[in-house]
């Protein structure tokens, strides 16, 4: 079994499970495109079922979710953007805030209106 998402202009509106067969024969009277999507893809890396990178190649990106893009000439499936500030890495095909995480060990959320990271409970 296999993973689909069906995408109409650019955007992902359902997910499935389905053999492949199953969608090559598949006669859908609704407008869209089925399009194979991976569970074990995010980031445009392959993960194996524990969490560890797997080396195998990644599948377009990112597993695709219900109201995320599909960039048909990249081939790769992204989410939407949280914050009007952030941009679109494409190379990792997610979404990276104008100001890096802090990285000492403390939880952080983003601040929209100040751009900024706040610790988490402040």
């Amino acid at each position: 079994m296999s993973t689909f998402a069906k995408v109409l202009d650019g955007r992902v509106i359902n997910i499935i499970v389905a053999d492949a067969d199953f969608i090559a024969t598949f006669h859908d009277p609704e407008p869209g495109q089925w399009i194979e999507t991976d569970f074990y893809t995010r980031e445009n890396v392959h993960y194996n079922e524990d969490g560890t990178p797997s080396g195998n190649p990644p599948m377009r990106g990112n597993y695709a979710t219900i109201g995320g893009t599909y960039d048909a000439e990249a081939d790769a499936f992204y989410s939407q953007c949280m914050y009007p500030s952030w941009t679109l890495n494409r190379t990792t095909w997610s979404w990276d805030p104008p100001v890096p995480m802090p990285t000492d060990g403390k939880q952080y959320i983003w601040n929209e209106e100040t751009k900024s990271w706040t610790v988490f409970g402040s």
